[in-house]
């Protein structure tokens, strides 16, 4: 991806710091990458919980329902934020 800012962090720190949150909030165990948000047992807590570190630790708002909605596995979780990072109204 683009090393163009998002705000105050670059892309790459986003996916990275997304990816973090991801693996910490849903204890993704080796080798389920590629599981969405559902298969790996995410549930309301979980989603906000993941909503809430993403906000907190980045800035970067996103809601609980497209969680629920589109059931992303950490690539499109990572899209969907990065995409947001990019409107200034989300930020």
């Amino acid at each position: 991806m683009s090393t163009e800012g998002t705000g105050k962090y670059t892309v790459e720190e986003i996916e990275k710091k997304v990816e973090d949150i991801w693996r910490s909030v849903l204890q993704v165990p080796e080798g389920h990458e590629r599981e969405t948000f559902f298969e790996l047992n995410g549930e309301s807590m979980a989603a906000n919980r993941l909503v809430s570190r993403v906000e907190g630790e980045l800035g970067i708002f996103i809601e609980v329902g497209d969680i629920f909605e589109e059931d992303p596995d950490l690539a499109g979780f990572v899209r969907s934020v990065v995409t947001k990072a990019g409107d200034p109204s989300r930020v």
